[in-house]
């Protein structure tokens, strides 16, 4: 649950924030015509992203072991590149979200084009939608109960949207960077589960051969049916006795990334000398 709230949460406030800001643009333009259109968008965005979630969903179900044992590996591998990339664009540019927003809208809004205001509402909601799909699809496949990591997602998205609404009205302020750099440190440990998924997966559909002995008994901690066990597997993505492979990709991707994330820099001096 704490994952996909986690999830629900990150990527709805940047959806929100998003259609935020773009409002909040064009009330101060004099444009309100524009918001029923945007609002129109922004609701056909979210029907396409939950069309895809079912169909995916459905896709999935409907093929035989091996091949859904391909295709969720596959799915978390497309989860993981999507969240890294997130991760390392919002890092770069957290700082200056809004004033790149306002000033696209405002380029659009010059040359006379009030559709392509509405479109940068559609595309970023669309887009943020469908990465939540996939990533909450990714996470619900190593989930032990399905409603809890319903929960979760339903309940991060509407604390998402809660806050969207503050901070548009001017009641609530955050430290975007702060926020980012905080739930991309979570999302760095998804991720790396999510990683090690997927090579569990591709094992399971014999893609992967190598490095398949086992590299630690976990099951002490690990205990399947406990709430400790449901935990860990969500949230690292542990298996009860993972593979040396596993834990090779787990650790290979968590340590630089979480480093990358807290935002760790080497003095000038240090820096000048690894150069």
């Amino acid at each position: 649950m704490l994952t996909t709230f986690v999830i629900g949460l990150r990527e709805g406030l940047e959806a929100a924030l998003i259609v935020g800001i773009i409002a909040a643009f064009l009330i101060r333009r004099d444009s309100r015509q524009a918001l029923r259109p945007m609002w129109w968008g922004v609701l056909a965005a979210v029907v396409l992203s939950g069309g895809a979630a079912l169909a995916l969903h459905a896709a999935n179900r409907s093929l035989t072991l091996q091949a859904r044992e391909t295709m969720e590996g596959a799915l978390a591998l497309v989860a993981v590149a999507g969240i890294t990339y997130m991760i390392v664009w919002m890092r770069r540019h957290s700082a200056t979200f809004r004033a790149d927003l306002e000033e696209r809208a405002s380029n659009a809004l010059s040359v006379g084009s009030m559709t392509a205001v509405v479109g940068m509402a559609f595309v970023g909601v669309l887009r943020e939608g469908l990465e939540t799909a996939i990533f909450l699809l990714a996470t619900f496949e190593n989930a032990n109960s399905a409603s809890a990591a319903a929960s979760g997602a339903i309940l991060g998205i509407a604390v998402s949207v809660a806050l969207g609404y503050g901070i548009y009205r001017g009641g609530i302020r955050i430290d975007l960077r702060r926020f980012f750099r905080v739930t991309g440190i979570v999302l760095v440990i998804v991720a790396a589960g999510l990683l090690a998924a997927a090579v569990h997966s591709f094992a399971e559909a014999g893609l992967i051969t190598a490095l398949q002995s086992p590299a630690i008994d976990l099951s002490w901690l690990i205990a399947p049916g406990t709430v400790r066990s449901s935990l860990l597997t969500a949230f690292f993505g542990f298996q009860p006795v993972p593979t040396v492979a596993e834990v090779v990709v787990w650790t290979a991707f968590l340590i630089p990334m979480l480093w990358y994330v807290s935002g760790f820099t080497l003095p000038h001096r240090q820096r000048r000398l690894a150069v």
